[in-house]
């Protein structure tokens, strides 16, 4: 990256200091590695975790055990999205939070690296809280390089970011799938924890060109928040733990155990949440106009990632049994299949970044509610097309790892025109009150409906089945089209936000 760095006029060792990064503040060299390094280790990781949990060689599970264990882990991850926020605003501060949850997902991966069950599943604790602390800070750490929102750079700051993430995300499967699944399992952990320590040591090394602020604690907990905080969570660590040593001493213990409750965890906490804001009475009428039609959004949204995250578990199941993983007779490991996704992004962002423009000049635009429309309908078009290989390997035969690409590729346009505009417009419709939580409750969405996919698996739903992901298709088109039929209804909730 240092061919990059080009001079620029401001004063050395701050950020946006003499050398830049794409001229942009030197810093986000810094937290571009971090990121891709932590992604690399997290999709990495994630590439391998439900053919693991399925392989003999493996934990040797179900694949429906193996669907609930992966998608209460995405779940985790965004739901401690919240708790990651409020300890960098209240506790450590950003910069501190981030070196912190970087060292914490090393130490994950590295259990994970243990060739043992007990232990691989406190391994993957670890890097969903790890996750759930980076995930909400460093992004924060991105904003605080520029001059504020109105820094004409700091659009584009962000979209070089998230470069970081689709580059990490393209490589791991690549590099940790092909060593997992080829060489051994734990040493593709081990190679996770790798990236993750190259990405704390880079971030420690270059924390110099961070912003200054980044390293202060916004709302530091007076002493007796402190005290309060400490008190409730030791109470409620005692009670879990009270609970699972009678449940475990009296020989009732099963996976279920810890798999129901944070499934059902992962269902209430999102509806709590945007109740409480809903009904709180400090929001004026346009307000919480704004929160009715958000709900609109949430609950689509939460239907969109129920199916879109089952592409790295039912998807991946199926590839591993049912498809034909290979190209013009060339063999290649069923984990490859998780850099679709990111190559795609990276080759079509643009393109739909340019069209966006090109249509707002002529005031053809779509509106943010008919884009999330689209977004999912095409989610649910992906898995119409799942039908026909579910089809072809129920006649016998291995389905071709083109109809997975296709799938894959329907999923991305999904997203395209879902996800940067459902994080647009959770930070337009925010109530002030709410401003810095609300990316928080947007993730909400995300473990809304991977808990759902998770409470499915644990009631024994095959989710490879047909009727299965018809239904789910159908679920997804249905929601589509009433979210554009009552476009009108929700563009007035709106207020002036567009």
């Amino acid at each position: 990256m240092a061919s990059s760095l080009t001079k620029d006029s401001v004063h050395p060792g701050t950020p946006g200091s003499e050398k830049t990064f794409f001229g942009h503040p030197r810093g986000l060299a810094t937290l571009f590695m971090t990121e891709m390094w932590e992604r690399f280790s997290y999709y990495g990781m994630r590439a391998l975790l439900p053919l693991y949990l399925v392989a003999p060689g493996g934990l040797g599970l179900s694949a429906g055990t193996a669907t609930a264990i992966y998608s209460v882990y995405l779940s985790l991850v965004y739901l401690l999205t919240m708790p990651g926020g409020w300890f960098g605003d209240r506790v450590w501060g950003p910069r501190k939070t981030v070196a912190v949850a970087g060292g914490i997902i090393m130490l994950g991966h590295l259990t994970l690296a243990l060739p043992s069950s007990g232990t691989f599943y406190a391994g993957l604790g670890l890097v969903a809280i790890g996750s759930g602390l980076l995930k909400a800070n460093i992004s924060t750490m991105v904003g605080q390089l520029y001059d504020g929102p109105d820094d004409p750079r700091r659009d584009g700051g962000f979209t070089v970011f998230y470069m970081g993430i689709n580059l990490g995300a393209f490589a791991a499967p690549l590099i940790i799938g092909t060593i997992g699944e080829n060489v051994n399992w734990h040493l593709g952990f081990a190679l996770a924890a790798l990236g993750m320590a190259l990405g704390v040591a880079q971030f420690l090394i270059g924390s110099r060109n961070l912003a200054p602020h980044s390293s202060v604690v916004p709302k530091p907990l007076s002493a007796a928040e402190k005290t309060s905080t400490l008190r409730k969570a030791a109470f409620w660590a005692a009670v879990a733990v009270v609970f699972y040593a009678i449940v475990g001493f009296s020989g009732h213990y099963t996976l279920n155990w810890i798999l129901v409750p944070l499934t059902l965890l992962g269902v209430i906490i999102p509806v709590l949440v945007l109740t409480r804001i809903k009904r709180d009475k400090e929001l004026d009428r346009a307000e919480q106009s704004k929160m009715s039609a958000y709900i609109w959004f949430f609950v689509a949204a939460a239907v969109f990632w129920m199916i879109y995250d089952q592409g790295g578990s039912t998807l991946s199941i199926f590839a591993d049994s049912s498809a034909e993983n290979s190209v013009f007779g060339w063999e290649f490991p069923v984990s490859w299949y998780q850099s679709v996704n990111p190559v795609i992004i990276m080759a079509l962002a643009p393109v739909f970044a340019t069209l966006w423009l090109a249509l707002a000049r002529r005031g053809k635009e779509p509106s943010t509610i008919v884009k999330f429309s689209f977004g999912l309908v095409l989610v649910g078009a992906s898995f119409f097309l799942f039908l026909a290989p579910l089809a072809i390997a129920e006649g016998g035969h291995k389905a071709a790892a083109l109809w997975l690409v296709a799938i894959y590729f329907v999923q991305t346009c999904g997203e395209l025109l879902l996800s940067p505009v459902g994080l647009s417009v959770t930070t337009k419709m925010a109530p002030v009150k709410y401003a810095s939580q609300m990316m928080g409750v947007w993730f909400l969405a995300v473990t809304a409906g991977d808990a759902t996919t998770g409470l499915l698996s644990i009631a024994g739903v095959d989710l490879n089945k047909t009727g299965i992901v018809a239904a789910e298709a159908t679920l997804a088109v249905v929601a589509g089209v009433a979210v554009w039929m009552y476009r009108k209804r929700v563009k007035e909730l709106m207020g002036d936000v567009r």
